[in-house]
């Protein structure tokens, strides 16, 4: 589904559902256990439920994971921006060209920092952690490397579950094995699998929305010069790099459990759907003649970027205020920032889920 209306259409009907079961080819045994998506679908979490069940999970984890602890992170990610900005100064100074990657030394550690804090992570897990994340949205490793990156990912988050249990502390992982509904919590896996959530859309999400932008306000000179002098308001901007480039590709998966029409299109029952967030956000239909345009002056920001309705990402806050305490820090250090290779030679990540590049190399000025 690659149109907006498509989009929309199937996020809202509930002949449209996340859960396996719905899927004939999965019944019929044509799936295999190695396939490389296949985390994305035995998922226990609320990417993957449906009805009461969604409503449930999404309850108690939105309980954890409240607007309050994510405004109390904000002085704590003000102050890793600044570490990873001088760290990154003074990369580019032992260069010699002047050049770093701004991936590897802000967008990356960046998100992967604040997520390891929110989630009370110890340094010495973290390394375990922060490799194997990015394996989860690479469509070239082999199906073994995906299920070893996935293990390793449980392992370190099941003892993280089993540490905070034994000695509760402030963090989102003590709170969601706290968070209960009247007699309703958490099972040990639906616990583990919405950690697995959280870290990983939050991870990769923030990283590429950061790369994202600095790309597109730097190949538009003119408009980034409209945000520096105050004419344009940096969450305005934010808004357009997620339409026009945002971090999404497609979110596996969702089934029709009937024949339905979307967007005037046919699909059988049991059919998996992969919806096109990106490629909405740059729909003519929905947009205009000018939706392939970036333009930090557009009235109508709008997007389906963080999903929709009962699934809009309960994380979107957090990247928002991740990028919007970031970008004004970097431009306002490095304000003829530029990135050092032609747009076109830059490497797209090799992947369905996400949207970004391998690497963004960049000369600070």
């Amino acid at each position: 589904m690659t149109t907006h209306a498509a989009v929309t259409e199937a996020l809202a009907d509930k002949r449209v559902q996340k859960d396996k079961r719905h899927w004939r080819a999965f019944n019929a045994g044509e799936v295999p256990s190695d396939w490389p998506l296949i985390s994305w679908i035995i998922a226990e979490n609320m990417l993957t439920s449906d009805g009461d069940e969604h409503t449930r999970l999404r309850r108690l984890v939105s309980s954890a994971f409240t607007p309050r602890r994510i405004e109390r992170l904000r002085g704590s990610v003000v102050g890793i921006v600044e570490d990873l900005l001088d760290r990154m100064e003074a990369e580019a100074a032992a260069t010699g060209d002047g050049v770093v990657d701004l991936r590897e030394h802000l967008a990356r550690p960046l998100p992967m920092t604040v997520i390891s804090d929110l989630f009370g992570l110890s340094q010495e897990a973290r390394p375990r952690l922060h490799g194997p994340v990015g394996s989860f949205f690479d469509q070239s490793v082999t199906p073994e490397e995906a299920m070893t990156a996935f293990m390793e990912i449980w392992g370190v988050l099941t003892e993280l579950v089993a540490a905070r249990r034994a000695e509760p502390g402030d963090d989102l992982t003590s709170a969601l094995i706290a968070a209960r509904d009247e007699e309703d919590r958490l099972s040990e896996d639906e616990l583990v699998w919405s950690l697995v959530l959280i870290i990983s859309a939050g991870f990769e999400t923030t990283m590429n929305l950061v790369a994202n932008a600095v790309r597109a306000l730097v190949n538009h000179r003119d408009q980034l010069d409209m945000v520096l002098r105050g004419e344009v308001e940096w969450s305005r901007a934010v808004e357009e790099v997620l339409r026009w480039d945002g971090p999404g590709g497609f979110v596996p998966m969702r089934y029709t459990t009937e024949d339905v029409e979307l967007a005037g299109v046919a699909v059988p029952a049991g059919d998996p759907l992969l919806l096109g967030y990106g490629s909405a956000g740059r729909d003519e239909a929905r947009y205009g003649a000018t939706a392939h345009l970036f333009d930090v002056t557009r009235e109508d920001t709008a997007h389906l970027t963080f999903s929709h309705g009962r699934h809009y990402c309960l994380g979107a806050n957090l990247a928002r205020m991740e990028v919007l305490e970031a970008l004004p820090r970097l431009f306002g250090r490095f304000p003829r920032l530029d990135v050092a290779v032609p747009d076109a030679e830059l490497t797209p990540v090799t992947s369905i889920i996400t949207a970004g590049v391998e690497e963004l190399p960049v000369r600070l000025g």
